[in-house]
């Protein structure tokens, strides 16, 4: 074995390792906001927090599944890109029932002081995580990895939205305000999700 193979072969294992670690992060950060946030959507009466609460799970499976895939190795790509689109249409899907939901039936969260320091946390934290995401699956070309870090991203806008619902209700009685904004995101996160089920999510090579 050659040198320079040596050394790729050296790279790679550290860019697997590393991409473990953040798939690690992911799985336990979602799992802590997933419990806070469905648990003070309880008490709040908040259908916002408690949809912000699923799409944290449906982080922690996606953050599973992409474990999964660097432990399994390369031929897991397809699977595990497959099984990323498949969590996209299902927050789709949770995100249009629970925006349409709330519009018809006016429902109207009460103030949530744990929801708000939760959502501007996550607005602070999700970025940062998928960048590393990006430049983790750029060196490894994973497209399975770029796809996860897409839905990491999609978690900050809809951080974004729960911190404008909840702020805005909270300030100006603007009950409204969060079921539009999901009704906004559900084409975005749509696309994704069928992006990532054709396997066409943008090669690692062309992303930066």
């Amino acid at each position: 074995m050659s040198a320079e193979v040596l050394s790729q072969n050296i790279i790679r294992a550290h860019d697997v390792r590393r991409g473990r670690r953040l798939e690690y992060f992911t799985i336990g950060w979602n799992s802590l906001e997933a419990i806070v946030s469905i648990g003070a959507g309880v008490i709040a009466g908040s259908i916002a927090l408690l949809g912000f609460g699923v799409d944290s799970v449906i982080e922690t499976l996606s953050g599973a599944v992409l474990l999964w895939r660097l432990v399994s190795g390369e031929h897991r790509e397809q699977i595990a890109l497959r099984l990323v689109g498949v969590s996209f249409l299902l927050l789709a899907g949770y995100v249009a029932f629970d925006a349409v939901k709330s519009l018809l039936l006016r429902e109207t969260p009460d103030a949530s002081h744990v929801g708000i320091g939760l959502a501007t946390l996550s607005l602070i934290v999700m970025p940062l995580l998928a960048r590393a995401k990006r430049r983790v699956a750029v060196s490894l070309k994973s497209r399975a990895l770029e796809a996860d870090s897409r839905q990491t991203d999609i978690c900050a806008y809809l951080s974004a939205i729960l911190l404008a619902g909840l702020g805005m209700n909270a300030l100006f009685g603007w009950w409204w305000a969060d079921p539009v904004a999901g009704l906004v995101m559900i084409p975005i996160i749509a696309k994704e999700g069928i992006e990532a089920l054709r396997g066409e999510t943008c090669c690692a090579e062309k992303c930066s």
